[in-house]
């Protein structure tokens, strides 16, 4: 397993951190989309990253949002909400990607979580050649509005039991979409799935997702 810092160009003047790791034998790479207020180093992404790492499949934890724009949203609180913002600097990772002589032929997915779920499905939306699959964890599916209907590829929406209003909002999102959806709803959870075995469950059901739809991996 080669676990590598990296800084990612997104156009001419952006340049976002990255963590990647990709296992022996990978032919995947997930691409992880925090939610509002949080960054690449987020323990709950980081987690589920592991597991996928455990599976064989490939993760880039990113930030997507420089330094000082960090520093100007945590006053104004705008910029985690810019869903086209944030799902052009997913597309800008997956082309350098793509780019990148070790990683140019691996297959690519997207796990969202809270507002980075509805990044990752405009993303996918925008570059259907690009993502093979897309997860949601409490996400905001809704926020990705008119492009629900332009996602491509395979997409499972996981939701906590006890998280009515974003169940609601998953539903709606999924009535919008034309490609194959799944809602997976885990019991007993709330949205930042803070309760024994909650988180574990999510990483799990991700896990076999990705599996599944992107291919044999490494293990």
């Amino acid at each position: 397993m080669t676990e590598t810092e990296i800084r990612i160009p997104i156009g001419p003047r952006t340049t976002l951190d990255g963590s990647l790791i990709i296992p022996h034998g990978a032919n995947s790479i997930v691409i992880f989309a925090h939610g509002s207020g949080s960054s690449r180093h987020s323990p709950r992404n980081k987690y589920v990253a592991k597991e996928l790492q455990s599976a064989g499949l490939g993760t880039l934890l990113m930030d997507l949002l420089t330094p000082g724009e960090e520093t100007i949203d945590l006053r104004t609180r705008h910029l985690r909400f810019d869903i086209g913002l944030l799902a052009e600097r997913l597309v800008g990772a997956a082309d350098w990607l793509k780019k990148q002589p070790n990683t140019a032929r691996m297959k690519l997915g997207l796990f969202g979580a809270s507002t980075g779920g509805g990044a990752a499905l405009v993303a996918a939306a925008e570059k259907p050649d690009f993502f093979q699959a897309v997860v949601s964890r409490g996400g905001r599916p809704d926020l990705a509005g008119n492009y629900l209907p332009e996602v491509k590829c395979p997409t499972l929406l996981i939701v906590g039991g006890n998280d009515h209003a974003v169940i609601g909002m998953n539903k709606e999102a999924m009535d919008k979409m034309k490609s194959e959806v799944r809602l997976e709803i885990v019991p007993g959870a709330t949205h930042l799935f803070e309760e024994p075995g909650t988180l574990e469950k999510v990483a799990e059901i991700a896990r076999d997702f990705f599996s599944r739809v992107m291919g044999p991996t490494a293990h």
